[in-house]
């Protein structure tokens, strides 16, 4: 059974893949779960295949949802894009690193795409 956190995840994922579609993205995964850890989408942007970090907020109080990237999410969600690269063989694709804020707090969801938010980060 889903907890209330979990509900808002999944309906903020829905909220972003949405709107990644309207934007041109094309969504090829969900949710992608490997040991080392999970890639909230994997989409496509005309030739660039995306790794995307959905940050939902349904209030102000944590700040920007932004900033919940830390050091240690990004080296995660590296090692992972790594992983599906390999297994995807496309070692040699071009890839960036997006996230998607969602502000639910105001009268309308905000929702913003970060491009290129971080670079690949390991160690």
């Amino acid at each position: 059974m889903e907890n209330q956190r979990q509900k808002f995840g999944k309906e903020s994922e829905s909220i972003a893949v949405k709107h990644l579609r309207k934007q041109g993205y094309k969504i090829l995964e969900q949710n992608y779960r490997t040991k080392m850890g999970e890639i909230d989408i994997i989409a496509k942007d005309k030739k660039t295949l995306v790794f995307i970090e959905v940050k939902a907020r349904r209030s102000h109080l944590f700040g920007n949802p932004k900033w919940a990237i830390t050091p240690k999410k990004q080296r995660q969600i590296s090692k992972v894009a790594l992983y599906y690269l390999k297994v995807t063989k496309q070692t040699k694709a071009k890839a960036r690193f997006d996230v998607v804020t969602i502000r639910s707090f105001e009268e309308k969801p905000r929702i913003d795409i970060i491009k290129n938010a971080f670079e690949l980060a390991y160690g």
